[in-house]
């Protein structure tokens, strides 16, 4: 039987993971990582990098890579990188195919299926992005599944015979998604979810790195545009920065020159109070989502028996005292919570799969919004258009089919048009549009014929909407495509092709490919000294990968390895760290 994996495609981290005999486990990739970061480059040559390669690269050349793209799904954005353009799904698609081939590696056999997460909050088209990216990949999307759901799944595994309600909080790099879920008897049930899709722990790196470069007199949005390089180290050093602040009261953060020296630059000291100070206020919206997720299920504070925490985030000390405050009770997380979301995303391919390890597991999941139709009504005299009347309310069951009646409101009226948004507002404007279609051979006559319309939302939160003619039982149906916005059929198969145009690095050069590139972004960080010693370990190093003998390779790998362990040591994470 083909296997099925389970994809985290996350912010900053990704991973793959695959349901054994044992429970699920996660799949390393080529570096022997646990975690692949959601980077990607585009080096001099032309050749596309991803994971902890690009990770290196994009701090000395941050023009060439991009990260974050995951809040760019669904939209019209798009990036260049040496002069080529790429969409979001373009580069989410070499992250899940970079994760494919880790799996396929594992396996030693084609992958083609997969159960891919996203953000509880993430509305329609960018689940639509979602799909498209694993499709550009060369990956069936069998679910799309939202992340707290897949650390429900993976929790719900461990403990099954419990019966609780548990309130999952998952602070990632980008995200911040939160779920109230019921386990009873084998049965894992979404009560509600909120959450939203630009708050994680980036936002908090980029709020360390805007304060640092201000006490050195450069404004943040200026060095952004004059000052890439400098911008880049300093965004680099602010992560290990807020990680350590997690283990200790203070450190020191190195500012670079404009040429981008840090050996040239300055010193700044930072104080976990000062973070606190700094990331307060960020923090502080994680309050309005938690609130309406406890309103959705009808639920009190006291009611909530467990936290899970989930995300790299949630290792920072205030975000834990923050979540311990507003329950008053302590939040754990027994799994590792960069890993919990792939961990059960993997559960859930299981089930797809029906794997007998599962056979006694049931999950149901919830509309994470508002979906409804836009109506005229009438004042009087005067008919105003732009309401919006729900059909499917936020926190329903899924899969679910519900059905509305809906009139004409001028005589001989033979047609109408179904305007479908989504979104909590009563004005169509606040909300958004998802597709429209006509619905003609109504029967002329008084105003107030009959239309029908049923909205049919699935697992993978993709929706389909039929209108009936209640006289002549006449039907149209229009299913929101499960495609992204500009992204058709045509769209998609052109991705594939541009996608296989690209060179990237044969997955057994990984390793060596990414020592390379550490070394290269070290050598511009040392002392003349130190430079020259290094400099020189690389040409070795470069000599041996042109000469393609194993044993020369790995002697001057592992003497370049040592340098990097004793002068690099805080970054020695090819794995992918957590984002704190």
């Amino acid at each position: 039987m083909d296997p099925i994996i389970g994809i985290d495609l996350g912010t900053t981290n990704s991973a793959v993971a695959y349901l054994t005999d044992n429970g699920p486990e996660i799949i390393p990739n080529a570096l022997g990582g646990r975690l692949t970061p959601s980077v990607v480059g585009l080096d001099e040559n032309g050749t596309v990098l991803v994971g902890a390669a690009a990770k290196e690269f994009q701090v000395v050349r941050p023009d060439r890579c991009t990260s974050l793209f995951k809040r760019l799904m669904g939209s019209d954005r798009t990036v260049t990188l040496g002069g080529k353009t790429f969409t979001a799904e373009d580069l989410s698609g070499f992250v899940l195919r970079s994760l494919k081939a880790d799996a396929e590696e594992y396996f030693e056999q084609p992958v083609t299926r997969a159960v891919i997460t996203v953000p509880a909050y993430f509305n329609d088209q960018q689940r639509k992005a979602t799909i498209a990216a694993g499709r550009i990949a060369g990956l069936t999307v069998e679910r799309i599944l939202n992340e707290p759901t897949a650390a429900a799944i993976a929790y719900g595994f461990q403990g099954a015979d419990e019966n609780k309600i548990v309130l999952v909080f998952d602070l990632g790099g980008g995200t911040f998604d939160v779920s109230v879920v019921e386990q009873f008897d084998g049965t894992l049930e979404v009560r509600s979810s909120a959450g939203e899709t630009s708050l994680g722990g980036e936002d908090f790196t980029r709020t360390l790195a805007a304060r640092v470069l201000e006490s050195v007199g450069l404004p943040f949005e200026r060095a952004e545009a004059t000052l890439p390089l400098v911008v880049s180290r300093v965004i680099q050093q602010c992560e290990r920065a807020k990680c350590q602040l997690s283990r200790e009261t203070s450190t020191t953060v190195k500012v670079p020159d404009a040429g981008g020296d840090v050996a040239a630059g300055k010193e700044v000291t930072v104080t976990r109070e000062q973070l606190q100070t700094w990331v307060t206020p960020i923090l502080g919206r994680i309050e309005l989502p938690i609130r309406r997720v406890l309103t959705d299920a009808r639920l009190t504070r006291d009611k909530i028996n467990e936290i899970i925490l989930v995300g790299g985030a949630t290792r920072i000390p205030l975000v834990v005292q923050r979540v311990r405050d507003l329950f008053g009770k302590e939040p754990h997380g027994r799994l590792n919570p960069d890993e919990v979301v792939a961990l059960g995303a993997a559960v859930q391919a299981g089930l797809v799969q029906q794997n007998a390890a599962v056979n006694d597991m049931v999950v149901t999941d919830v509309s994470p919004f508002t979906l409804g139709v836009e109506v005229s009504k009438e004042y009087g005299q005067e008919v105003k258009s732009g309401f919006f009347d729900p059909i499917i309310d936020r926190n329903t069951v899924i899969p679910v089919s519900r059905v509305k009646h809906y009139s004409t409101m001028q005589p001989n009226q033979t047609t109408i048009c179904i305007k479908i948004y989504q979104g909590e507002s009563r004005k169509t404007q606040e909300n958004l549009l998802l597709g429209e279609f006509d619905v003609a051979g109504i029967p002329p006559g008084p105003k107030g014929q009959d239309v029908a319309v049923r909205f049919t939302y699935d697992l993978n939160g993709v929706l389909e909407v039929e209108a009936t003619i209640v006289a002549t039982k006449k039907t149209v149906s229009h299913i929101i495509a499960r495609h992204a916005k500009g992204l058709n059929e045509a769209a998609i198969r052109k991705a594939v092709r541009d996608m296989e145009k690209l060179k990237t690095h044969p997955r057994d050069e990984a390793k060596n490919h990414y020592i390379l590139t550490r070394a290269e972004r070290l050598y511009k960080e040392l002392s003349a000294d130190l430079r020259r010693h290094l400099g020189a370990l690389i040409d070795g190093f470069e000599a041996a990968l042109e000469s393609r003998e194993p044993e020369a390779i790995d002697r001057h790998r592992e003497v370049i390895e040592e340098f990097l362990a004793e002068f690099d040591a805080a970054n020695d994470d090819p794995t992918g760290n957590s984002d704190e």
